[in-house]
């Protein structure tokens, strides 16, 4: 069943998300060269406690960290590791949530670490323009296949592939609620969206064939082909309004897209 949300309970998932919003542009600015992942784990770890919130995938399903840091073609869920240090080159997805007053929010981007060649950054910049098209889908009356299509279409007319294995998803009392939001689909199809709804929108998209495996930790995804992978995820409410971006810079009181 898809739980619609009061406005009071928006304000409160929009409280979540704007931590989040500032841990990534903290994390922008720190994340470097030479760091270990786990250090990357003890930042965003130390700034969510100290704004008063919880770490949202701690212990989740078993999950040992704060932090899902994957590398290269690593597509999501890495577990941070005090052996693992980031290198000149390498692209980084960064996935975070946190829960304040039994609200979840959920937020990713990926950024690349010094210099990467032009390909590898349109793989970035595209992977997250196909974010924000699937945000402007979200307003009531669209179909959630409009807002899976707008990603995939996206994608694929730049010569990218779509992770399949893994889809977007409801958000609010519960990390993961009804409905999935998969990452491709036909317009027209699916729950109608209407105003109240909470989504968590997640492109991951890979260089090569979009196919993964999950290695020996049981967590980390990895794409088949070894091609670079990146993820960027918003948590958006649907309003009469339109699209309203949770974990947005600057969203406190505020909607839009941006």
């Amino acid at each position: 069943m898809i739980v619609l949300k009061s406005p009071r309970e928006i304000e409160v998932l929009r409280r979540a998300g704007v931590i989040l919003a500032d841990v990534m542009d903290r994390l922008r600015t720190v994340v470097k060269a030479g760091m270990s992942t786990l250090e990357i784990d003890e930042e965003v770890e130390a700034f969510i406690e100290k704004r008063g919130a919880t770490p949202a995938f701690k212990g989740y399903r078993g999950f040992p960290a704060t932090v899902c840091v994957s590398i290269n073609d690593e597509v999501v869920h890495g577990i941070p590791s005090a052996h693992r240090r980031l290198k000149e080159g390498d692209i980084v997805g960064l996935d975070l949530g946190c829960v304040v007053d039994g609200y979840y929010a959920d937020c990713a981007f990926t950024m690349p670490i010094g210099d990467i060649p032009p390909a590898v950054q349109r793989l970035l910049d595209v992977t997250r323009e196909s974010l924000y098209l699937a945000i402007e889908q979200c307003r009531p009356g669209r179909r959630l296949g409009d807002v899976s299509h707008a990603v995939q279409r996206h994608v694929e007319s730049h010569g990218f592939a779509i992770v399949r294995a893994f889809v977007g998803h409801g958000i609010g009392r519960a990390l993961h609620e009804e409905p999935q939001v998969p990452n491709f689909g036909d317009p027209g199809r699916g729950p109608v969206l209407r105003a109240g709804m909470v989504l968590a929108i997640e492109p991951m998209v890979t260089m090569g064939s979009g196919d993964v495996r999950v290695l020996d930790d049981g967590w980390t995804a990895v794409t088949r082909d070894g091609s670079l992978a990146a993820h960027f995820e918003h948590t958006i409410a649907v309003t009469e309004d339109g699209p309203d971006v949770l974990t947005r810079a600057g969203s406190a009181g505020t909607g839009g897209t941006r």
